[in-house]
């Protein structure tokens, strides 16, 4: 079986509640699971301890059995000291597009003839 540590979404329309659960990958996000392991509540402010709340040891257990994480798991795991840091890096992201780069240079041009022009 290819287990996953990953996220089933709980909770009503715009009230979200996720439960952090150890499930077979070909099982639906929210269907059957082997094992609740935490919950997680993104409504909650960000320094809460009760945002995301997680049974270590049976993570731990999970992850020695061959279980892959998430990327939203991975970074509770990270905070908790669980699993080690990993280095993300999207250049592109801080990139701006080309409209505003355009707008950027001709806002500079503008610039550089007003200085001239003084």
């Amino acid at each position: 079986m290819a287990m996953k540590i990953r996220l089933a979404r709980g909770g009503s329309k715009k009230r979200p509640f996720y439960r952090i659960v150890a499930a077979d990958s070909r099982m639906p996000r929210d269907g059957r699971y082997v094992e609740k392991l935490g919950t997680y509540n993104p409504l909650l402010p960000k320094d809460s301890a009760d945002r995301v709340i997680m049974d270590v040891e049976r993570v731990q257990y999970w992850l020695g059995q061959g279980a892959q994480v998430t990327d939203r798991v991975s970074r509770f795991l990270e905070a908790a000291d669980v699993l080690p840091k990993k280095e993300r890096n999207n250049p592109k992201k801080a990139v701006p597009g080309k409209k505003a780069q355009d707008r950027a240079t001709e806002k500079a041009a503008k610039a550089a003839d007003a200085a001239e022009a003084e």
